[in-house]
């Protein structure tokens, strides 16, 4: 077999210059530009080829990408291959090859959509596994981070169920194995992983664990596939070393359907060995390759994002983080690690973001761990009232996630509270299945903008559609400094096109007629949202 650098620009690269008419405006591209769409008011600039993160930090934040960019007056551009755009002045200028521009049947953000996916990115008709769905995702990662234990998880869980929390999958997050690559279980942390699945099953929970396509390059499994060509080489025809956030590690070269069969081998063993049921796919992001890595398949950095999830799609339980091009697929996407912050970096960030893996083709989301993911600064002190915000926030996703054990960082009345909003979740499950088994069928976002209905919604994106008759105005504001927490709040609405009821506890239930905006009282356990009747 012959490796390959990537494939030469393709001759068709072009330049294309869009005029935006009053009212037009773009969402797309990456999903953490999600706080900055739609596109069209202010300046942007986006490279897809080079990262799918933050802009402002290229070596964190990465997330699902795709070469899409939807108008709400019915426009798309799609490309097979990476682009960089520009919008300013009034234009949105795309560089890259094989542009196309498609219109749908209508003027309006979801005619795009359901034009694009039908053209490029067709629904794949599955869903990730129900119980992604159906419980909470609890993951071990805040509570012991790279040390995990069949003893920690064990009682991690049960202490979760003792505390009024319904059963889902557990995902046993870094270091359950003694090396990147030696995907068994490390016996001295967890002597019998067998018994410890089968009591997790027992309890009602499925088991994923988390892996990388990354293989430590002092181990065992390193010295097994180095022989086989199963590894990334640099031009040099050495092995490619690569930094990324746990170290430096070799790359399995995921264009080698050997490499591929390799790494499914060693997941299936535990599947069958161990009863996993399925596995958190982490990292495989655009920025850990490089142009000139030489792979069988001559691949540039997101043919190898993309080849990750591909991989990924064998499995019914999985949870994903990067991806590229792979709108449709039945895969379980969750936003980067968020800081523990109200702003835009953190809770702020959760409902524009997910708006944005929607509409590239990712309707099976989840707004990262309750609290927030990101282990820098897990150890401070826990901010009750952005903890039970976020909780209400994530209940009504596709998909929520506990990390944190909200028993041990939080009192009687926000544990409480908490568990109001996974009862509403429970509640709402026949239409969040529904919209799932839509997703699956159509390709169409389960959480949408409200641009879905108004195409001249002004924004901001602090509120969101479940299908087009569910509307969720989470609180996303702290209590006022000079009021109590759970009294004197009060929350602005907009209500888009059609007849709107509130449902929660204690609010008035006059329907209301589209599009206006009110404005109702919140306290601390109010979680606003309308039925469209």
């Amino acid at each position: 077999m012959t490796e390959r650098t990537a494939r030469p620009p393709a001759l068709s690269l072009g330049v294309l210059s869009l005029e935006l008419p009053a009212g037009e405006r773009w969402w797309g591209g990456a999903v953490p530009d999600g706080g900055v769409m739609p596109f069209g008011d202010r300046p942007h600039h986006r490279d897809l080829a080079v990262n799918a993160g933050l802009l402002d930090d290229p070596t964190g934040g990465a997330n699902q990408s795709a070469p899409l960019l939807l108008s709400n007056r019915g426009r798309y551009v799609w490309s097979d291959r990476p682009f960089a755009f520009t919008v300013t002045g009034g234009r949105l200028q795309v560089q890259g090859p094989d542009l196309v521009v498609g219109q749908g049947a209508e003027p309006t953000l979801a005619a795009a959509f359901r034009a694009a996916s039908a053209a490029h990115f067709p629904p794949a008709g599955r869903a990730p596994a129900r119980a992604m769905f159906t419980g909470p995702q609890y993951n071990t990662w805040i509570e012991m981070p790279f040390a995990p234990t069949q003893r920690k998880v064990l009682d991690y869980v049960r202490g979760m169920l003792d505390a009024g929390l319904p059963p889902g999958p557990v995902m046993i997050d870094d270091l359950w194995a003694q090396d990147y690559g030696s995907w068994q279980f490390d016996r001295s942390a967890f002597p019998d992983p067998t018994a410890m699945v089968a009591q997790l099953h027992d309890w009602g929970c499925p088991v994923l664990l988390w892996v990388v396509p990354f293989i430590s390059p002092d181990s065992r499994a390193f010295r097994a596939v180095r022989p086989r060509g199963l590894l990334i080489r640099r031009r040099s025809g050495r092995i490619a070393i690569r930094e990324w956030w746990n170290g430096f590690s070799a790359m399995l070269d995921l264009t080698n359907p050997a490499a591929v069969d390799w790494l499914c081998g060693e997941l299936d063993t535990l599947r069958d060995e161990h009863g996993i049921d399925g596995f958190k796919f982490d990292a495989g992001d655009v920025r850990d390759y490089r142009s000139d890595d030489v792979t069988l398949g001559g691949a540039e950095p997101v043919d190898l994002c993309q080849a990750w999830a591909e991989l990924g799609q064998r499995y019914a339980y999985n949870e994903f983080r990067a991806c590229w091009r792979s709108g449709g697929a039945p895969l379980a996407q969750r936003l980067h690690d968020k800081p523990a912050t109200w702003d835009e970096r953190g809770l702020g960030s959760l409902i524009p973001e997910s708006i944005a893996q929607g509409l590239i083709g990712h309707p099976f989301s989840c707004p990262d761990m309750i609290g927030g993911g990101d282990l820098w600064g897990a150890e401070d002190e826990v901010d009750q009232e952005l903890f039970v915000r976020y909780a209400q926030v994530a209940a009504l996703h596709p998909m929520m996630q506990f990390s944190r054990a909200p028993q041990r960082v939080l009192d009687a009345e926000h544990l409480a509270i908490v568990r109001a909003a996974v009862a509403l979740r429970e509640r709402l499950l026949p239409d969040l299945l529904a919209l799932v088994d839509h997703a699956a069928r159509t390709g169409e976002p389960i959480l949408r903008s409200l641009a879905w209905l108004d195409p001249d919604d002004p924004g901001p994106a602090d509120q969101f559609l479940l299908g087009s008759d569910l509307l969720v105005a989470p609180v996303l504001e702290p209590a006022s400094p000079h009021s109590v927490p759970t009294r004197g709040q009060t929350r602005s609405i907009r209500l888009p096109p059609g007849r709107w009821q509130a449902q929660w506890d204690g609010a008035d239930r006059t329907v209301l007629a589209g599009p206006t905006r009110i404005t109702v009282p919140v306290d601390l356990s109010t979680l606003p949202w309308f039925r469209r009747v």
